[in-house]
C-alpha cells in the first residue's frame, strides 16, 4: 500500500495519515518510512473509538447510500458518481442533526465568510 501511495504523493507534501494504533501501524519501518517521505503519523487514542466517529459515520451513510447494491461499469463511472455524491452530501442532503440543513449550510452558520 505505502509503495503505491508513495509513488503518487511527491516527498515533503507535510501530509498527515490517521489510523487507529493497530501493530501494523507501531512497527518502526513503517514509521520511519513516513517519516522519510515527509508525512505525520496520527494515531487515535488506545480505546477511544470516539476519535474516528465522525468518519466512521460517513463510510456508513456512503456505503448504505451510495455502495451497497451497485454493480459500476468502470472505475471511471465509479469515480465520477462517487464525486456526485459527496457533493451531493456536503452541500444538498439535509441532517436532523444539523438542524436540518446540509454539512455545508451547518458549517456556514458558525463560519460566515466575512467582508
Amino acid at each position: 500500500m505505502l509503495d503505491k501511495a508513495f509513488a503518487k504523493i511527491p516527498d515533503d507534501t507535510n501530509l498527515i495519515l490517521h489510523s487507529d494504533q493497530g501493530w501494523q501501524y507501531q512497527m518502526t519501518r513503517y514509521q520511519n518510512r513516513l517519516k522519510d517521505k515527509g508525512i505525520r503519523q496520527s494515531m487515535s487514542r488506545k480505546g477511544n473509538c470516539l476519535d474516528n466517529a465522525c468518519a466512521e459515520n460517513f463510510f456508513s451513510i456512503l456505503k448504505s447510500e451510495f455502495f451497497y447494491n451497485r454493480e459500476f461499469k468502470s472505475i471511471n463511472q465509479f469515480r465520477q458518481e462517487l464525486d456526485e455524491y459527496i457533493n451531493y452530501y456536503n452541500n444538498s442532503r439535509i441532517k436532523l442533526r444539523l438542524n436540518g440543513k446540509s454539512p455545508i449550510q451547518y458549517r456556514m452558520d458558525f463560519y460566515p465568510k466575512t467582508a
